[in-house]
């Protein structure tokens, strides 16, 4: 064995000693950093051909690897902006330029111009909901955007759905046709009266008019008119101009034997459903399956209707599926951004970065993206923040067998550097 292959030796232990401090010493310094994945030193030898009667020694070879993959505990919060991922994935993120990372580090508050940003600065992506869906793509960041809830401003909810179940009296007289409801003159007779009221598209309320006229057995005729068009509050006929057609008119037929609805006519795809078309608004579909003809007086059943007058935005919240809504001050919740998560077939190969994101890599595989909650893909979870996967006490103990192979090691090399001093003084 020569003496300076022993020296060489001992230095690249210290060396690889030294590159193994320095992850523990990043390790120790991000205990306390959300999202953070420990990263340690893995050894490996390299050896040198050696012959029959001698030793030639080699030196110790390290790399760097990050515990990407693995899951850390939850600390949880009062603020619906911290999110963390139980499972696989990380959130896609934007340092603002044309580049995409990947962390798990969901510390997300609103800045200045409403963009939800994590503690190093990083934007959140995720895809806006257009339509009632959001456009997404497996396999790249198409369709990403910098999510930003400073622009929900007052919302209104037009009506289009609700239920309008009603008992009509069984004992109730026939009106003749040419004076009824649907003719809209100052004589129209009718059997019984209600009104509903529905939100139009900019979340005004509408009221409407309803009138139930028997025109038969068992057949009655439903016409709808907009209160507002009334000829007085005590005298609504004729409705705008005399002769002019209701909103909607619809005749309802019910069973001999039970009382029963049995249909609706003109007849509708989706069952016994009465289409309106609200004024300035959308169309409103009420279910009438549940209405009768039976030996009581007219009282309408279970009336409900959706749409919200305009009301503000009070706060946002994060469901597991990544669906973002926005949440009104009168309680309705709009979707408006779906955040995806993302990840990689080898997640331990990602490239950190700073600010504790990751780059994908030569050898970390291709990007692919999805919905929380589908298959490799975790669950969000807000209102928490996942704690890092760094072990105090593991690192102090590694800090401890490192130092003591480094002094080791200079111990070799010291004794390598004495017998050197030895030989060049032999030809004294």
């Amino acid at each position: 064995m020569s003496i300076s292959g022993m020296m060489r030796t001992s230095a690249s232990g210290m060396a690889a000693q030294s590159s193994r401090l320095g992850t523990v010493s990043d390790n120790i310094a991000n205990a306390s950093t959300h999202g953070y994945k420990r990263a340690f030193t893995a050894f490996s030898t390299v050896v040198l051909e050696s012959g029959s009667g001698s030793y030639v020694p080699g030196s110790v070879d390290t790399t760097i690897r990050y515990g990407i993959s693995e899951q850390g505990g939850f600390d949880y919060t009062t603020s619906a902006t911290d999110l963390a991922v139980s499972g696989q994935g990380f959130f896609l993120v934007s340092d603002g330029s044309d580049s995409t990372y990947l962390t798990r580090a969901g510390s997300f508050v609103k800045d200045d111009q409403g963009y939800l940003v994590n503690a190093a600065g990083f934007k959140l992506l995720g895809y806006p909901i257009v339509n009632g869906s959001a456009a997404a793509s497996s396999n790249g960041t198409a369709g990403l955007a910098e999510v930003n809830i400073a622009t929900m401003s007052l919302e209104a909810t037009p009506s289009t759905i609700g239920t309008f179940h009603a008992n009509v009296p069984v004992s109730a007289s026939a009106v003749a046709s040419g004076n009824r409801p649907s003719d809209n003159i100052a004589t129209s007779a009718y059997t019984a009266k209600t009104s509903i009221t529905a939100i139009d598209n900019v979340g005004r309320e509408i009221t409407l008019d309803v009138y139930y006229t028997k025109t038969g057995t068992n057949t009655w005729q439903v016409d709808v008119f907009n209160a507002a068009d009334a000829a007085s509050s005590t005298s609504p006929f004729p409705y705008g101009t005399a002769g002019s057609s209701p909103l909607s008119s619809t005749t309802l037929t019910f069973d001999a034997g039970t009382g029963q609805i049995s249909s609706v006519a003109p007849t509708n795809p989706a069952g016994l459903v009465i289409s309106i078309p609200v004024p300035n608004g959308q169309a409103l579909t009420l279910d009438v399956s549940k209405s009768s003809e039976l030996a009581e007086s007219f009282q309408v059943l279970m009336p409900t209707i959706n749409g919200n007058k305009p009301s503000s935005v009070e706060g946002v919240e994060f469901a597991s599926d990544g669906m973002l809504y926005a949440v009104y001050g009168n309680g309705a919740r709009v979707g408006i951004y779906q955040i995806p998560l993302a990840t990689v077939p080898s997640p331990d190969n990602l490239t950190p970065e700073a600010g504790n994101v990751y780059s994908i890599s030569a050898t970390s595989g291709n990007l692919q993206v999805g919905f929380p909650g589908t298959t490799m893909f975790g669950t969000i979870r807000s209102s928490a923040l996942e704690k890092s996967t760094v072990d105090t006490a593991t690192e102090l103990t590694t800090m401890i067998e490192s130092q003591f192979a480094f002094t080791a090691n200079s111990k070799v090399f010291q004794t390598g550097g004495e017998l050197m001093e030895v030989l060049v003084n032999l030809k004294r």
